[in-house]
């Protein structure tokens, strides 16, 4: 598709029988995928736990540099309320006289729910006014009236995770702007690696674009922007329906690449996985350790836990997702 050609409305795009789990899990359903993370399957996680390592995924929030967040969202703007200068001679009284003389620091924060390691709910992006499992967009008016964050962060995410390394197989300490892979990609790194992506598997994907971040200026990371990642295409989204895959993870924004090079579209997959499917996205993780370990000893596998923050009518949360190896 050439830059003269209109970008073609979603349902085109995705195609007007795209795959869909809508009703799979009766009309109320707001977990989509997470529904095949039962109990059998967090026991199944449990067992490739070898060492006992742990590894946090989440960004840091408040970096030096700044937090990596999608175009048109801001990091993190921290400010301390209280701490000793409050109680200087020439502060303004106003600092709590406790029994005993105790002092204290606060803070506020204004954040973008999904300007750090997070969540999206699975309300979050939509077509043709309909969210995931057929609520009307108009529940999103004001707060996500379904299919918010809330019942992900109120079940928990844990399973048996997979690492596939896409920079390192292809040999890159991180993926090129707007580079795509599918899941063929994903089979053979996963062969190279000796790992098999099974059935209901939290998948995570490592470009090492986040990391990029932190080594260059924030002008070379927006210019142009679009970030590596899966493409979209029928064979794709059919893959990822039939291995059950409830959560998506990845160190990239916006876990797909930003523009789809066939149809121009913005993040189709947002709409095929998340909205048709249900599948869980989660995204701006920090890989790069966990990568490492996995390398070093060639075990891929291992309990994944997650649990977003509880916001209610949230369209995302903040999490600090916990691996165990």
């Amino acid at each position: 598709m050439t830059d003269t050609q209109p970008t073609p409305p979603m349902r085109e795009v995705l195609g007007t029988d795209a795959p869909t789990n809508w009703g799979k899990w009766g009309p109320d359903d707001e977990l989509g995928c997470l529904n095949y993370l039962d109990d059998a399957e967090v026991l199944r996680g449990v067992r490739h736990i070898r060492t006992g390592e742990t590894f946090t995924l989440q960004t840091q929030m408040g970096h030096p540099k700044g937090d990596p967040v999608f175009p048109g969202r801001k990091s993190i703007e921290r400010e301390n309320i209280l701490d000793e200068g409050s109680w200087a001679p020439d502060a303004d009284g106003t600092a709590p006289d406790f029994p005993g003389g105790l002092h204290y620091a606060d803070d506020v924060a204004r954040i973008f729910l999904q300007g750090s390691t997070q969540y999206d709910a699975l309300g979050h992006v939509w077509y043709d006014d309909r969210i995931w499992n057929g609520y009307d967009a108009e529940t999103t008016v004001g707060g996500l009236d379904k299919a918010s964050v809330l019942p992900i962060a109120e079940k928990g995410v844990a399973g048996r995770g997979v690492l596939i390394d896409m920079a390192r197989h292809r040999g890159k300490e991180h993926l090129a702007k707007g580079e795509t892979f599918d899941h063929r990609d994903l089979q053979e790194a996963a062969r190279a690696q000796g790992v098999t992506i099974e059935k209901h598997d939290i998948l995570l994907i490592r470009t090492g674009f986040v990391p990029y971040w932190y080594t260059t200026t924030e002008e070379e990371f927006y210019a142009d922007f679009c970030e590596p990642g899966l493409t979209h295409s029928r064979e794709l989204v059919e893959w990822f329906q039939h291995a059950e895959i409830p959560n998506l993870v990845t160190d990239t924004i916006a876990n797909e690449v930003t523009k789809d090079p066939e149809s121009g579209a913005m993040l189709p997959l947002h709409c095929a996985l998340m909205r048709n499917l249900g599948l869980v996205l989660t995204e701006v993780c920090w890989l790069d350790d966990l990568a490492a370990a996995c390398a070093a000893d060639g075990r891929w596998s291992f309990l994944y836990t997650a649990a977003p923050l509880k916001v209610v009518e949230g369209t995302g949360a903040p999490v600090n997702p916990v691996v165990i190896r």
